[in-house]
């Protein structure tokens, strides 16, 4: 698949992007077994890999991923990704928003969020939240420069820290969502690392994304490292020279990984992959 997604704008350096989608917080005693059972999976889909779609048929293409077996959403923030695919939401209101992604049965309670909505606009932030339902505001990523050290990435840690304290009493979780660059050495540790040292568990919970098993990382191996840390996973799967799959046909250990999922403390799970891959993906998650 050659179409443009979120890493491919990363890579290219698109500013300020945040990313994004839904989710719904789980009573405890549905993680009790070594592993998730489909009907406790909170499985859910980033909208930032069909925004296309989503733009030219937003009801359609939501009653669309709902038949594939997808309960949850998670959105991208229509402000902080106007220029990058979801301007065609800037002007909605929250309750408008809301009211479609119910209407396809459908549910929304997390949203990706660039770095600056929690610097420079948070309030703004914050009260979208409020009037759309979530119960996460993740920042997708930093987007620090290349030359950025050890230290920059702590200070910008210690922003994000401040801003779930604010977030937090506002009744909502902040997270942080990874992408391959924070799996990057720097001054002889892992980006990775640097950031779970310097986030306060409280504040700042984890996504993680599961690209990174092209880099040799396994999501099971940081759940079971930070137990309690994640609240959300950002699922895709690859082959073994590096090429996206439906979830289940790559090589990816899924049942590993959501039994890894329960120590971590994960509670929504958001397929990102292109268009062509949900519904596969979601029937393998269901097969499980």
């Amino acid at each position: 698949m050659k179409k443009l997604n979120r890493r491919d704008f990363l890579n290219k350096g698109a500013m300020g992007i945040g990313g994004a989608l839904a989710l719904s917080q789980l009573p405890q005693h549905l993680f009790a077994n070594s592993i998730f059972k489909y009907a406790d999976i909170p499985l859910g889909f980033q909208t930032f890999p069909i925004r296309d779609r989503l733009s030219k048929d937003f009801p359609g293409t939501l009653k669309t991923m709902a038949d594939f077996g997808y309960k949850y959403v998670e959105l991208c923030s229509p402000q902080g990704y106007k220029q990058i695919g979801f301007g065609f939401l800037a002007d909605k209101k929250p309750s408008e928003i809301k009211q479609t992604i119910n209407d396809a049965g459908l549910t929304c309670q997390s949203c990706h969020f660039g770095l600056k909505e929690f610097t420079d606009t948070l309030d703004a932030s914050i009260q979208f939240g409020k009037d759309m339902g979530f119960t996460q505001m993740i920042c997708s990523t930093f987007w620090l420069p290349k030359t950025a050290t050890v230290k920059d990435y702590e200070d910008a840690a210690d922003k994000l820290n401040a801003a779930g304290e604010k977030i937090k009493q506002a009744g909502m979780q902040c997270g942080f969502h990874n992408h391959e660059f924070e799996f990057n050495m720097l001054e002889g540790q892992l980006i990775y690392d640097v950031l779970m040292k310097r986030f306060n568990p409280e504040l700042v919970k984890m996504q993680f994304q599961t690209e990174v098993i092209n880099l040799g990382y396994k999501a099971s191996t940081y759940f079971e490292k930070y137990p309690g840390r994640f609240i959300s996973a950002h699922l895709s799967d690859w082959t073994t020279d590096k090429k996206e799959t439906p979830v289940g046909k790559g090589v990816i250990d899924w049942k590993g990984f959501f039994a890894a999922a329960k120590t971590g403390g994960v509670k929504n799970f958001f397929v990102e992959m292109n268009f062509d891959t949900f519904k596969d993906s979601a029937a393998y998650i269901k097969s499980l």
